[in-house]
């Protein structure tokens, strides 16, 4: 390797690290999938947060992996892989679904774009091609990883959707939730991918485009966004505004069932709170006579939403001279949930909700606690000294603004 050559095995910019470089002044990056991507732009995430919820933000979604399926079975494959029935996927229409393994516990989770009648996209948060491969062996289709070659950006918030249509100076108003529109950037005989979709609970969109125009979609947002406040935003505001979402987010609040060392730390769908997509009245799937199976006898797990009690955190640090010190980035670091002195599961993923102005979590508790209004305990460490904290079990999402799914004209 030549002197300042990269190391083969560092962290590779996106398309749009040309412009993030300019943006990010806090010059923290973080390592996602093997992309640079910039954790905030500036000093505190603060703005960026209140960009996603009060005006606009646009996130470098580059790093997902993508996946084309093309050919006679290219649905039939996708609906194997999924727990959805991926087969009622329409034209223009998107999916979102969890994968298992034969046993029914969790492999990933991601989305399934149907782009024509025989041509699909799938996104994945970790490495898929294989499996996608193994699974479909045998059938009819063609599969391409195409994570390289479309760059992809999140536009969120409420002003996203003037943002989208002043951008591209098209009429995008009533594209409706989880649909997708095939377009174009203005002018230009390049093809652009519109979704009704993102991880942060707001209005958003996500657009998808080949790399090497990917500079040109950033400054057309970026120059058409300035009157609605529109700024660049990196992964800790994005952390904050998914878990007010109740969105899990994989290696935190799920373990892969392909990485988990113990078989403790694998998940199903139902005990990740994702009963909703599980369609057992499909003839098959893979892992669909376990998760039959654990339908009928019932989960031992499942996922919930934790609220923090303020008044109890503030007599908790107050043992101590301290105002509660919750506010700022998301935690991921697990602590255990205890109800009367025992501990019933652990809380993955928590946060001060600038928004709603509480101490939220995500948690796996044991299935029998997990009902909205129980009563439990919460680890909270001050000055290196285990607390507990008073707490209730909540319903998920926390945040959930009509805005998200609504369109003005009502329609789908």
């Amino acid at each position: 390797m030549s002197a300042g050559s990269a190391h083969p095995l560092a962290p590779r910019p996106t398309p749009f690290y040309p412009r993030q470089q300019e943006h990010c002044h806090s010059r923290e990056w973080k390592n996602w999938a093997g992309w640079i991507c910039p954790v905030t732009y500036e000093h505190s995430h603060e703005a960026e947060y209140w960009a996603i919820r009060n005006s606009a933000a646009l996130i470098d979604v580059t790093p997902l992996f993508k996946y084309e399926l093309r050919g006679p079975d290219a649905l039939r494959v996708a609906d194997r892989i999924m727990t959805r029935k991926i087969a009622s996927c329409q034209v223009g229409r998107v999916m979102y679904s969890p994968w298992c393994d034969e046993q029914g516990k969790m492999i990933e989770d991601g989305t399934v774009a149907r782009l024509s009648q025989d041509h699909l996209r799938l996104t994945a948060a970790e490495r898929s091609l294989r499996w996608f491969e193994d699974v479909g062996y045998g059938l009819e289709f063609t599969i391409e990883d195409v994570t390289e070659k479309l760059a992809a950006l999140s536009l969120q918030g409420p002003r996203a959707r003037r943002v989208l249509c002043a951008a591209l100076g098209q009429d995008l108003a009533g594209l409706g939730w989880f649909r997708l529109a095939a377009t174009h950037l203005p002018g230009r005989e390049v093809g652009l991918a519109v979704t009704r979709t993102g991880y942060t609970g707001d209005l958003g969109y996500e657009l998808w485009i080949e790399a090497a125009h990917a500079l040109d979609l950033w400054d057309l947002l970026m120059q058409a966004g300035r009157p609605y406040g529109l700024r660049p935003c990196g992964l800790a505001a994005m952390d904050i505004a998914r878990i007010e979402a109740g969105l899990l987010l994989i290696d935190v609040d799920f373990i892969p069932s392909n990485k988990a060392v113990l078989e403790t730390q694998k998940s199903s769908p139902f005990e990740a709170g994702l009963g909703w997509s599980v369609a057992l009245d499909k003839p098959d799937f893979i892992g669909r006579s376990a998760l039959l199976e654990e339908k009928r006898r019932g989960s031992r797990w499942a996922l919930v939403g934790l609220e923090i009690d303020w008044v109890g955190l503030e007599r908790v640090f107050a043992g101590f001279d301290l105002p509660p010190q919750v506010a700022g980035r998301a935690s991921r670091d697990p602590v255990p949930v205890y109800k009367a002195g025992r501990q019933i599961g652990q809380a993955t993923s928590r946060t001060f909700s600038p928004r709603l102005k509480k101490y939220i979590g995500l948690a796996t508790l044991e299935a029998r606690h997990a009902h909205p209004g129980v009563e439990v305990e919460i680890e909270v460490t001050v000055e290196y000294t285990r607390l507990k904290a008073p707490a209730k079990v909540a319903k998920t999402p926390f945040f959930d603004p009509p805005r998200k799914r609504s369109n003005p004209g009502g329609g789908p």
